[in-house]
């Protein structure tokens, strides 16, 4: 985005949908001369209506013409100066889904003088124009792009303030004191203290509270916004293409007998009770000399770091209880912070297994579990490492599929989202929240050990820099820049 560009002197024009063809297409125009240079080319089928004379939020039915050539019937909206989504005197034009048509009337403005809008211009001016703080502007690009019910409802509740809201709290709290310690800097040589430093103590450790509260919703908040990377691991042969498979309810990987079929991870999303799930099917691992499959098995590794969930497969009939029990160990001690979900595959072949318990009784209770529906599926082999889930399945005929789905939905409590409570989802307010809260920790060690006033304040300065970094309070061009130029160009 060319920040030099953005004038409230400039009237700008871009198409406000996606790009292609469609039953209709809204074209935007924003700025002082958007009703006037509309008027140049609009008429109206109600002989001698003006837009200039109209009210504001009205629709008005007409044509667009190049002179006397007829572009397109159209429905014009306009807004007044400080009553539009941007604050500024606005124009919304709906025409014919063609890409001719919506390039035509866009050429034409540009013709008069009506300037491109360059990436995410709309919502800037509406952030600059006071109509929402920097963090209800970041939710209209996480509304834009939500993929799930989860998702929506968080960016619209950002985007309503709750964010801004309470970061703003925080920080007018925080500011009361700070401007105690800037009076005591203004009469330091008489050394007073104006800022009562118990009271200042107990403040800070609350207002941590919150920022920890807020910090810890974080996992939740990137989790629904960008789905629950969910690592799908195991030897060769184990079913991991066809547990995929069966969860996407679609043929997405190949699945073959020959061992090391699967060399590269293999994604996709599932939507699964309001929140996306993306599934990562991984490369067997086990010992090889091939090259190629070795550098899949390194991003199996490097793609259970990054997993909150690891589901780890096995094939019941060459896996003993005790071997499952030793994996489910190991894997608990080396990713302590991941929901772990074992899978036991191909029940249904069980009877055929030689290096399991396979005694009479054994046999009629799988049986009587492959008979049964997938809620009530039972399978109990004594498998207790604390702290895991163990699913019994046959991925090829789909039972037990819907458990692991069941179990799934219970990682992810919504009651935080469901009971209003302030989420946080975005990267950038996660590592602001961090900075004032490293900053407040300074400013606690400093009032313990006694440090001047004028060093206390230089941890107070940052830790209110930091917050109103979210909100825009506080902002620099390089990081509007970069929060802007990744919205579409009509938004």
């Amino acid at each position: 985005m060319n920040l030099k560009n953005l004038s409230k002197q400039d009237t700008i024009i871009a198409p406000a949908t996606a790009p292609g063809m469609g039953a209709i297409a809204v074209i935007r125009i924003s700025g002082p001369k958007a009703i006037t240079v509309t008027d140049k080319f609009f008429c109206s089928f109600k002989k001698g209506k003006k837009l200039s004379s109209v009210k504001t939020h009205t629709a008005n039915f007409g044509e667009i013409k190049d002179g006397d050539l007829v572009i397109d019937e159209v429905l014009v909206n306009i807004f007044h100066d400080g009553k539009s989504f941007t604050g500024e005197e606005t124009v919304e034009i709906s025409c014919h889904g063609s890409t001719y048509i919506t390039q035509k009337i866009i050429q034409l403005f540009v013709d008069a003088q009506i300037r491109p809008a360059d990436a995410g211009e709309f919502t800037m001016r509406a952030y600059r124009n006071g109509k929402f703080d920097l963090s209800q502007a970041e939710a209209v690009a996480d509304l834009i792009h939500s993929t799930s019910k989860a998702s929506s409802q968080l960016a619209l509740s950002q985007l309503k303030g709750g964010v801004g809201s309470e970061i703003e709290k925080l920080r007018e709290n925080l500011l009361n004191f700070a401007s105690l310690i800037e009076l005591e800097l203004d009469f330091s040589e008489e050394d007073v203290e104006f800022a009562d430093r118990t009271e200042f103590i107990n403040l800070v450790k609350s207002i941590q509270a919150l920022i920890e509260k807020l910090m810890t919703s974080f996992a939740l908040g990137n989790a629904i916004k960008n789905g629950v990377p969910v690592a799908i691991v195991g030897a060769p042969n184990v079913g991991k293409s066809t547990l995929l498979n069966a969860l996407l309810e679609e043929d997405r990987a190949i699945v073959s007998e020959i061992a090391g079929t699967t060399r590269d991870t293999i994604e996709d999303e599932l939507n699964i009770e309001g929140i996306t799930y993306r599934f990562i099917d991984t490369a067997g691992i086990r010992k090889t000399e091939d090259i190629i499959e070795n550098k899949g098995i390194e991003k199996t590794f490097q793609k259970m770091d990054v997993a909150r969930v690891i589901i780890q497969v096995f094939d019941v009939t060459s896996t003993t209880p005790s071997e499952i029990e030793k994996r489910a160990e190991s894997l608990k001690l080396k990713y302590p912070t991941q929901e772990l979900l074992i899978v036991l595959n191909k029940v249904d072949l069980i009877q055929e297994a030689t290096e399991i318990d396979t005694s009479n009784a054994k046999r009629n209770e799988l049986n009587n579990m492959l008979g049964k529906k997938d809620s009530n599926l039972v399978f109990n082999w004594n498998l207790n490492t604390k702290g895991v889930t163990f699913i019994p399945i046959s991925a090829k005929s789909d039972k037990g599929i819907l458990k692991i789905k069941q179990e799934l939905t219970k990682l992810v409590d919504l009651g935080s989202l469901n009971t209003g409570d302030i989420i946080i989802s975005n990267a950038r307010h996660y590592n602001s929240l961090k900075e004032a809260n490293e900053s407040l920790t300074n400013a606690l060690i400093a009032l313990e050990t006694g440090l001047p006033s004028d060093l206390l304040a230089i941890d107070i300065r940052a830790a209110l820099h930091a917050l109103g970094s979210i909100t825009g309070q506080i902002t620099t061009e390089d990081l509007l820049r970069n929060i802007f130029g990744k919205f579409c160009i009509g938004k």
